[in-house]
This record gives C-alpha cells, sequence and structure tokens, in this order.
C-alpha cells in the first residue's frame, strides 16, 4: 500500500491560502469556541490556531469550563454572529455532558458556519447546489484525489456513525463521478463482506481494528478517518499490518486526514470571509 499523507495536501492548501491572504488589508478571523477541559480539544485547537496564524489570518479563542452554562456559550456565539471583524466560528466537538450540541451548532450563523455542520449548509449541499463545503468530508475527497488515480466509474462506500456524515459523504463523492452508499456503524457486522465490492472505501468510526486487510479489493483507496486512543497509541479503523502488503493507497493515522481537515477548515473561513466582503 503507498500511504496518502495529509501533510504535502495540506501544505498546497495552505500555501495558497497565505498568498490569497496577503493580498488583503483586512484578514480573515477564525473564532474557536472550546467547553471544558477535554486534552484532545485543547490540542486539536491549538494546532488550528498555529496553522492560522502562520497563514496571517486572526484566530480568537473563547474558552468555557464545563460548569458554565449552556446560555453563557450560547450567548458567545450571538456576539460573534454580530461582530463584522470575525468570519468563521466553529465550536471544538465533543461537547461535555449536558450541553445540547445540536442547539449550539444552530445558533451558529449560517453564513460564518465554518464547519459547514449547520442544519441548513447541509440541506443546501445535500440538495445538489453550493454551500459552505463540509470540512470533514471535503478534506476525505482531497486525499482521494491525491493519488492521481482517475475516479470516473469508481464505487465508494463509506462507514459512518451516522446517517448525516453517510449522506453528505455520499454527496460529495457522487460530485466526483463516484457511484456511492453508505453502511452505519451499528449495522456493519452484517455487511462487511460488501467493502470488497468497491474500490474507494472511507471509514469514520472509531473502532481501532474494525477493518483488515482480506476484506478490501486489490487497488483499492482507503481513508481512514477513524481516530482513537488505546493506551498512548492513536489507531484508526483499518488493521494496518494486514493491508501493507496490499495494492492501493491508504491513509495513516496518525497524518492522514487531520492535517487536511484543518487546512480546509481555514479555506472555508477564507471563502466566507470573501463572501462577507462582497456584503458590505
Amino acid at each position: 500500500m503507498k500511504l496518502l499523507l495529509g501533510r504535502p495536501v495540506a501544505d498546497i492548501i495552505l500555501n495558497h491560502l497565505k498568498d490569497e491572504i496577503s493580498l488583503h488589508a483586512e484578514k480573515p478571523a477564525l473564532a474557536v469556541i472550546l467547553v471544558g477541559d477535554d486534552p484532545a480539544s485543547h490540542l486539536y485547537v491549538k494546532l488550528k490556531e498555529k496553522k492560522a496564524l502562520e497563514i496571517g489570518m486572526n484566530f480568537f479563542r473563547y474558552d468555557f469550563s464545563f460548569t458554565d452554562s449552556q446560555e453563557t456559550v450560547l450567548k458567545q456565539i450571538e456576539k460573534i454572529n454580530n461582530d463584522e471583524n470575525i468570519h468563521g466560528v466553529i465550536v471544538q466537538l465533543p461537547l461535555p455532558a449536558g450541553f445540547d450540541t445540536q442547539k449550539i451548532i444552530s445558533a451558529i450563523d449560517p453564513k460564518k458556519d465554518v464547519d459547514g455542520f449547520h442544519s441548513v449548509n447541509a440541506e443546501i449541499f445535500l440538495s445538489g447546489s453550493n454551500s459552505i463545503f463540509p470540512v470533514f468530508p471535503s478534506a476525505i475527497m482531497k486525499l482521494i484525489e491525491s493519488c492521481g488515480v482517475n475516479l470516473k466509474e469508481k464505487r465508494g462506500i463509506v462507514i459512518a456513525n451516522s446517517t448525516s456524515f453517510g449522506e453528505i459523504m455520499c454527496e460529495m463523492l457522487k460530485r466526483n463521478g463516484l457511484f456511492s452508499e453508505y453502511i452505519l456503524a451499528e449495522n456493519i457486522q452484517s455487511q462487511l463482506g460488501k467493502i470488497k465490492d468497491f474500490e474507494v472505501v472511507i471509514s469514520a468510526v472509531g473502532s481501532p481494528g474494525l477493518l483488515s486487510g482480506e476484506m478490501f479489493k486489490s487497488g483499492s483507496i482507503i481513508v481512514d478517518g477513524g481516530i482513537e486512543k488505546v493506551g498512548n497509541v492513536v489507531l484508526g479503523d483499518v488493521d494496518f499490518a494486514s493491508v501493507e502488503a496490499l495494492d492501493g493507497f491508504i491513509t495513516p493515522v496518525p497524518g492522514g486526514v487531520g492535517p487536511v481537515t484543518i487546512a480546509c477548515l481555514l479555506q472555508n473561513v477564507y471563502l466566507a470571509f470573501k463572501a462577507q466582503q462582497k456584503e458590505k
């Protein structure tokens, strides 16, 4: 298997953004809301901040304790929605227990929803129209394209934890010429055998070792977006050792989807910035 490394793909996006941003007197700005003390969430926010600042983007971080009320977080989102100097906002997930994730995401102005999680943006995307592209599926698609294989008439299967992600990822694949369908993780055991019928396999479950080499067609493109920490080791959904000898492409975990997801997020911030500039 050849590795589909995320960093080279991310660097192309980030270098282009840096050049574009340098042409503007006003800079695009991203705000991140972080609730609680989850170490992984704090690390992800630091990585986003680092990359944003490297390309000349402004970055605002709003930290809340898990003891803060949901209403306090919602009020901060309202302030950001009304701040013309902030062009994109995300809420770092997962939120602590007791917070209504959907209510908080829904409070974001769709024009500033640069993760693409808002139901308005998801509906626009699924209708076949253009909206802010959902970040994680965009990153996966860019990695698939980076292998240089002609995707026309290829078949892609998505293994997902939610109907929402399955539908959005399938729409992304269809827009790029692939026939696609998805399997929900809750039904995976009865449908593992069908994976071998597909040339492109995307898994985002968070279940280490869920998929192994004998399940894949030779020459497959495998994007492993399932991340789970076991002890001090970060693992994906694919048993990496069992696929190494196969022909095809696979994203490593870590170092695959992650860097590209951050780059696609910052790309969305820039696109939101340009759209809001036009409205002024």
